[in-house]
C-alpha cells in the first residue's frame, strides 16, 4: 500500500515514474478524509491538492522540472501544523478566534513547495500551541492512532497523528518546549527538533520566540532528514535565524566508540513510569552491545528549574496580551487560565530566568566536553488518557505536563538539536529515546540515528488504525 511506504521510497517511485503524484495524493487524501472522524488530526484538509500534484505531473512528465530533477520531495504529500501560513489559506492556530487569511507562505512551506512536496492539509494542535495534549476546545481532541481514548501529545498532535496513521508521507509541526518530540513519542514515529535558530520561523506564529524551533515528523529517520534538509537554512527576514552553514549527515558516524553521557541529576529525579525506565536502561545496553560508551554525566544545573516558566511565560504575555484585554477573544478554559499566570511574571523574573538560561548553557556546554550525545527518555510516560489532567507514576497523580515534557522542554532552552525515536518492541504505544547534540550537530543526531535503525535499536511499528 502506498501509505505503508516511506517518504523516501515514495519520492523514489515517483522518480521512476512507477506512480504519478496525483496517485499518491488522492490515495493520502482518501485516506485522511476517511480517518478523519476517528482520529481529527486535521483542521482542514487541502482538497485543491490535487491540482498540485496534476501540476507537478505535467511538469515532469514533459521535462520542464528544473534540471529534469522533480527534488528531493518530488511528488510527496506532507501535512503542515495550523501555525504556519500558507498563501491563500486562513491559519488558525487552533484558536477560536484567530483566523489569518495569508498572502505569502511561511518560508519553510515555499522550501518544502521548491523541493517537490505537495501540502495536503493543516494538522490539529493544542490552542496557540500552549501546551501537550493537543486536546483542543474549538476543534474537538486530537485522537492517538494506538488508543483513541487517548491524546497524541502536543502541542504538534495533529502532525504526529498524520505520519503514524499514514495520512501523509510526513508533517511539519513546531517545538517550544516538546512540541515536536511529546508527540512523536506518544504516537512512536521520530521527530526532530532543531537548534535554534537552523529553520527559519518566517511566517510561523510565535509561542514563545527566543525558543521557537519548526521540525519535521516521519515514520524513518530518512523521512525526517529529507525534511529536515528541505527546509534548513538562514533566511535573512527572521532575526532568529543563524547564517551557519547546514552540513549533512556524515556517514562515517558510527556507533563503535561514541561517548554517551546520561544526565544526572535529570534523568534520575524525572518522573517516569515502570515500562519506560525499562525501556530506557534495555536501550543502553543495546548501545553498550553496539559498541558505545555509555556512562553518567552531573551537572546539578542541567536539570528543569522553575525559571523556565518564566522564561516561556514572559514571552507568551508579549503575545497574548493584547487580546487578553478584549472579552470577546475567547481562549480554552485550560488556555485561559495559563495565559492569565503568564501576565505575573515581572521583568525581574524574567532577567533572573535569562541569567539562568545563561548558566544551563554553560553547563551543557561543558558535558559535550565530556561526552558526544546526552541520552534520556523522550516522554516519563506513553499513555495520557483524554480529559484527564494527571498521569499516575509510582500509583501518585502527577500534572501530565510535567511528566511528558520533563525530558523536552530543557533542551529548548539548551537551545541545541535533538532527535526523538521510537524503541523496537518496547510497547503499545513504544517508548521513545532522546538522544541531544551539541549546536548544530543535527546531520550527526541524525546519522546516529540511521544506525540505530539499522540496529534494530529503534524503528516504526504502524498502530492499530486501519
Amino acid at each position: 500500500m502506498i501509505h505503508e511506504a516511506s517518504l523516501t521510497t515514495l519520492a523514489a517511485r515517483i522518480r521512476r515514474r512507477e506512480h504519478s503524484a496525483r496517485e499518491v495524493t488522492e490515495h493520502f487524501l482518501e485516506r485522511s478524509r476517511r480517518l478523519q472522524p476517528s482520529l481529527n488530526a486535521y483542521t482542514g484538509i487541502a482538497e485543491q491538492a490535487i491540482h498540485q500534484a496534476e501540476s507537478f505531473d505535467d511538469a515532469w512528465s514533459n521535462g520542464s522540472v528544473a534540471g529534469s530533477d522533480p527534488g528531493p520531495l518530488g511528488g510527496v504529500p506532507i501535512a503542515i501544523k495550523d501555525l504556519i501560513d500558507q498563501t491563500g489559506i486562513v491559519t488558525t492556530c487552533g484558536s477560536g478566534f484567530y483566523r489569518h487569511r495569508a498572502e505569502r507562505s511561511a518560508t519553510v512551506v515555499r522550501r518544502l513547495e521548491a523541493a517537490g512536496a505537495i501540502i495536503i492539509g493543516r494538522t490539529g494542535l493544542h490552542e496557540f500551541a500552549f501546551g501537550f495534549s493537543s486536546e483542543n476546545d474549538w476543534f474537538g481532541p486530537v485522537r492517538n492512532p494506538w488508543d483513541t481514548e487517548t491524546s497524541p501529545g502536543g502541542s504538534s498532535g495533529g502532525s504526529a497523528v498524520v505520519a503514524a496513521a499514514g495520512l501523509a508521507a510526513g508533517a511539519i509541526g513546531t517545538d517550544t518546549g516538546g512540541s515536536v518530540r511529546v508527540p512523536a513519542a506518544l504516537c512512536g514515529v521520530t521527530g526532530l527538533k532543531v537548534t535554534h535558530g537552523r529553520i527559519p520561523l518566517t511566517g510561523v506564529f510565535p509561542l514563545a520566540s527566543s525558543l521557537d524551533t519548526v521540525g519535521p515528523l516521519g515514520r524513518t529517520v530518512d523521512d525526517v532528514k529529507a525534511l529536515y534538509e528541505a527546509m534548513a537554512g538562514h533566511d535573512p527576514e527572521d532575526p532568529w535565524s543563524a547564517p551557519n552553514l547546514v552540513e549533512t549527515s556524515d556517514p562515517t558516524t558510527s556507533l563503535k566508540g561514541l561517548m554517551v553521557g546520561v544526565p544526572e541529576p535529570w534523568v534520575g529525579a524525572a518522573p517516569v513510569a515502570d515500562n519506560v525506565k525499562e525501556a530506557f536502561s534495555a536501550c543502553l545496553d543495546r548501545l553498550d552491545n553496539l559498541g558505545a560508551t555509555v556512562r553518567q554525566v552531573h551537572d546539578p544545573h542541567v536539570q528543569p528549574s522553575p525559571r523556565q516558566a518564566d522564561l516561556i511565560n514572559a514571552e507568551v504575555a508579549s503575545v497574548h496580551r493584547r487580546w487578553l484585554a478584549d472579552p470577546a477573544n475567547r481562549y480554552g478554559p485550560e488556555v485561559a487560565e495559563r495565559l492569565q499566570r503568564t501576565l505575573q511574571v515581572s521583568l525581574d523574573d524574567y532577567i533572573a530566568a535569562q541569567a539562568w538560561r545563561a548558566g544551563l548553557r554553560n553547563a551543557v556546554s561543558g558535558l559535550f566536553d565530556e561526552v558526544d550525545v546526552l541520552a534520556t527518555p523522550t516522554v516519563g510516560a506513553t499513555r495520557k488518557a483524554i480529559g484527564e489532567s494527571t498521569i499516575l507514576i509510582d500509583d501518585q497523580p502527577m500534572s501530565y505536563r510535567l511528566v511528558l515534557s520533563w525530558f523536552s522542554s530543557l533542551v529548548n532552552h539548551m537551545g541545541v538539536p535533538a532527535l526523538a525515536m521510537p524503541l523496537l518492541d518496547s510497547g503499545s504505544p513504544p517508548s521513545s529515546l532522546q538522544i541531544i547534540g551539541p549546536w548544530w550537530s543535527e546531520g550527526r543526531l541524525l546519522q546516529i540515528g540511521r544506525e540505530l535503525e539499522l540496529a534494530g535499536v529503534i524503528g516504526f511499528a504502524p498502530p492499530p488504525v486501519s
